[in-house]
């Protein structure tokens, strides 16, 4: 079965969970960006086993829309698990990562891949963060003791707009709460970050799915599943071989 994502240079994922009321915005939003994308782009909804009317929206919109397609979950995973699904999925030679949440802009992203064909991570920095004071002292919190324990120099881990290098992305080990370490998997795998500010915008529809322990608790333990994958990653290049002969 031809996988259609292979047609295309950049491919968009975009996890869904219970984002019915972003949905038509984020439609429009995406279709209005596709034609003037730097590189020829499409866009692929993961539905990570949506309650509310997420899925059928999903649909309707891929089926008007060329350029768009969906995956859908047999049941919630978790933003990791839809990340890795789309992973696994995507074909193109790049890919990118947004919220459904509308709080980044995939205008964005034409910044981001200037630099895609010199690092295999582009991430973005949140700049004028439009979220409450406490979220930002949690994010904060948050991504000072992920620093400390990765190494890795990234400021804003948590900016949802992302450009990674697809061959990259797939030799990355996942697990639960990884998609606040792609760029240390990335750095581990061998790769370069870059790192640009992006826009940041309110949430005006929909609700948050973060809370005090999937942002400050959860990553504070995921750190520590990082550090013991870090150390027993195994690392390997072939120097020779004949079993092309």
């Amino acid at each position: 079965m031809n996988n259609k994502t292979g047609e295309y240079e950049f491919t968009i994922v975009i996890p869904v969970y219970n984002e019915e009321d972003n949905m038509p915005k984020l439609e429009k939003t995406l279709s209005d960006f596709l034609p003037h994308a730097s590189k020829k782009s499409c866009v692929l909804l993961v539905n990570d086993g949506s309650s509310d009317n997420s899925l059928a929206l999903i649909k309707d919109i891929c089926s008007r829309n060329n350029d768009f397609f969906y995956i859908s979950l047999a049941k919630n995973t978790g933003l990791s698990g839809a990340m890795k699904a789309g992973i696994d999925v995507v074909e193109s030679k790049y890919m990118g990562y947004m919220d459904a949440d509308m709080q980044t802009t995939p205008e964005d992203f034409n910044q981001l891949l200037q630099y895609i064909n010199d690092y295999e991570i582009v991430i973005g920095i949140r700049a004028n963060r439009k979220d409450s004071m406490f979220k930002k002292l949690q994010s904060k919190i948050a991504n000072a003791f992920r620093r400390s324990m990765t190494h890795d120099g990234v400021e804003d881990t948590g900016c949802p707009l992302k450009v990674i290098q697809t061959e990259y992305a797939k030799k990355i080990p996942f697990f639960n709460g990884l998609h606040r370490f792609l760029p240390a998997m990335v750095l581990m795998v061998g790769g370069k970050v870059k790192q640009m500010p992006v826009r940041h915008f309110p949430r005006v529809a929909g609700k948050s799915k973060y809370h005090l322990w999937n942002r400050l608790v959860s990553p504070f333990l995921d750190c520590f599943a990082y550090r013991w994958m870090k150390k027993r990653y195994i690392d390997y290049k072939i120097a020779d071989t004949d079993i092309n002969s």
